[in-house]
């Protein structure tokens, strides 16, 4: 049996790893196969997209096709849409069903034939996919916030030499590094295809949770009705970003000791826990003996105490600007 576990592990890794690199290095993003099939210089890139989509594994494109329509489909896909993750609703999912069978076979094998151990294992596995498209969403955001008053100012000038909204944005997509220039790119072809620019601005906001882009859409939509100078409004909003920015370094600096503490002290019990299980199985194996409701009651409310303190520290160390 030992061999048998060892044998479907590796298998496991071995899917997992070559599932994340062609889905994360072939796949194009929705909205990019969307717009292909309206636009000249891409059909020959389409063709290649729908004869690779051929050879994809009928089981996720049948997975696609039936969570895709429903709400947990639409909110999955924006999820990934604002990670910037090139992954199909079905890959997904199959990432998830992968992750919770190979952590639950971690706790499982590492858990001396624990069931119990097994069933841990595989709600964390359920959860790290998740993780990992927050830590990337946060990645992404963090990125394109502190590109933005760079984007502002590049607006400012192509406004100011006589650009309009369209081809201002349009340097922007050309000008500016990623994620920026990728976003209004697609803002750009979105507009050219015939979409209006408020809802093409509101699709970005979609992708985009930022709200310092949402005060810069805000004025660019109350200009285009009332009128006014878009250039000197887009000014004084790119200075208020700066200095927000500003602010919001200096206090990451001044609260980083506080967040660090915070993520020891919550992993510290953990780590010790596991070595302890790997030297001293039998002494970690007091919390599972009769009456077993004590050990497991002691878990729980050690397990409470982490996270009560890691959100408590968590929360000291944000503070809104």
């Amino acid at each position: 049996m030992p061999l048998v576990f060892w044998i479907g592990l590796g298998l496991a890794i071995l899917l997992l790893l070559l599932g994340t690199v062609v889905a994360l290095r072939g796949e194009k993003s929705l909205v990019d196969r969307r717009l292909e099939q309206y636009l000249d210089d891409v059909y020959q890139d389409a063709r290649q997209e729908g004869a690779k989509q051929n050879r994809e594994g009928v089981l996720v494109n049948w997975l696609t096709k039936r969570i895709e329509p429903t709400n947990f489909g639409e909110s999955t896909a924006r999820e990934l849409a604002r990670a910037d993750l090139k992954l199909k609703i079905g890959e997904y999912i199959a990432l998830i069903v992968i992750a919770i069978g190979l952590m639950g076979l971690l706790g499982y094998l590492f858990g001396g034939g624990s069931w119990l151990f097994g069933l841990v294992g595989a709600l964390l596995g359920a959860g790290i996919p998740r993780l990992f498209v927050r830590y990337q969403q946060g990645k992404r955001l963090r990125k394109f916030d502190e590109q933005l008053p760079d984007m502002l100012n590049l607006m400012v000038n192509s406004l100011r030499t006589g650009f309009s909204a369209l081809q201002a944005m349009e340097a922007v997509s050309q000008e500016m590094p990623s994620p920026i220039s990728d976003e209004f790119r697609r803002v750009v072809q979105e507009m050219q295809l015939g979409v209006p620019m408020e809802a093409a601005l509101d699709n970005l906001q979609r992708r985009i949770a930022s709200g310092d882009l949402d005060l810069a859409i805000t004025a660019i939509n109350i200009q285009r009705e009332v009128g006014g100078n878009l250039a000197e409004i887009l000014d004084t909003i790119s200075y208020t970003i700066r200095e927000r920015v500003r602010m919001q370094g200096e206090i990451r600096a001044t609260t980083a000791q506080v967040a660090f503490s915070g993520r020891f002290l919550a992993f510290m019990p953990l780590i010790i826990s596991g070595v302890l299980w790997a030297v001293n199985r039998d002494y970690m194996m007091g919390f599972f003996e009769e009456p077993v409701i004590c050990g497991i009651s002691m878990l729980v409310a050690a397990g409470v105490m982490l996270v009560v303190g890691y959100v408590a520290l968590t929360r000291l160390a944000q503070i809104e600007i």
